[in-house]
């Protein structure tokens, strides 16, 4: 098995250096994705090796991540990359090779060909005009039949949303919510990754997408004195007959929705300049329509 290459003295990570905030169990709802849709190719490959890119400030999410793919795979090594040096140099010390490493490394991913990447509120710190090429550039080194995970969530991981990309491009959206703590589905529009966050706009379908959620939601009500993940339910299910929702009721229990990206997919550029993430969640969130 092998570990990061070692880089010559001209390599350079691909990317800028992000603030790195995270929390223990921030990403669990990603990862519980992960070891659910990427299971399959896990468990057939022949090096079954996942990079954490940019784990951040501290080491957990990629210990956390190791940990809850063993049960798909025992053998799984799971690599966190940073371009911060220091960072590196921190994590080492929760290292357990040849299962938990970390090195340095970007878009580019350190020359390594992973089976699984998980980009976790990286490009959110991007402009969107960067998007395809990160997305080209990681995709580009999957190994054969590899999948791309790319997305962001809130401060504790309540609010989540990931593009699930392979060699070819994007296959879907999965927007994600802690139910206890969910108003209305209308809230995941502050989460949305950068590829579809300045297009949620009216006229774009992720915007559409997100009202007619935001409307079964509301039409769901009365499920709602048997608990949220029964009205979560009820109101994904009310959308399958007008979207390509790709996920079953066994997910939806989580909180999750999956929708092909061709369902969301952007039409034509957005109108919204790149430094208006903010403004653009909190001005073009859906509301219900009369």
């Amino acid at each position: 098995m092998t570990a990061p290459r070692a880089r010559r003295s001209t390599d350079r990570p691909v990317g800028v250096v992000t603030r790195g905030t995270t929390n223990p169990n921030r990403l669990r709802r990603v990862d519980s994705w992960i070891a659910d849709r990427c299971a399959n190719v896990l468990a057939t490959a022949d090096d079954p090796l996942v990079v954490d890119l940019g784990f951040g400030a501290t080491p957990i999410t990629a210990v956390e991540l190791r940990s809850r793919l063993v049960a798909v795979r025992a053998d799984v090594r799971v690599v966190g990359l940073e371009i911060d040096p220091v960072r590196v140099a921190d994590a080492r010390s929760s290292a357990a090779p040849p299962g938990l490493t970390f090195g340095r490394g970007g878009f580019e991913l350190a020359g390594l060909r992973p089976v699984v990447v998980r980009a976790y509120n990286v490009l959110r710190q991007y402009d969107d005009s960067a998007v395809p090429g990160a997305w080209a550039r990681m995709t580009g080194a999957l190994a054969p039949d590899g999948f791309l995970v790319e997305g962001t969530c809130d401060e504790r991981g309540r609010l989540a949303s990931w593009v699930l990309l392979d060699s070819s491009g994007p296959i879907s959206l999965t927007l994600a919510a802690r139910l206890a703590n969910l108003d209305r589905p209308a809230r995941l529009a502050e989460r949305l990754p950068k590829a579809l966050i300045h297009h949620n706009v009216a006229g774009q379908p992720v915007h559409g997408f997100l009202a007619a959620l935001d409307d079964a939601w509301q039409a769901a009500a009365t499920y709602a004195s048997f608990g949220a993940r029964q009205r979560w339910i009820a109101t994904v299910g009310r959308l399958r007959d007008d979207w390509p929702i790709l996920d079953r009721s066994r997910r939806w229990r989580h909180g999750e929705i999956t929708i092909a990206w061709s369902g969301v997919a952007p039409t034509v550029a957005a109108a919204v300049a790149p430094g208006d993430i903010t403004a653009v969640a909190r001005s073009a969130s859906p509301t219900r329509r009369s």
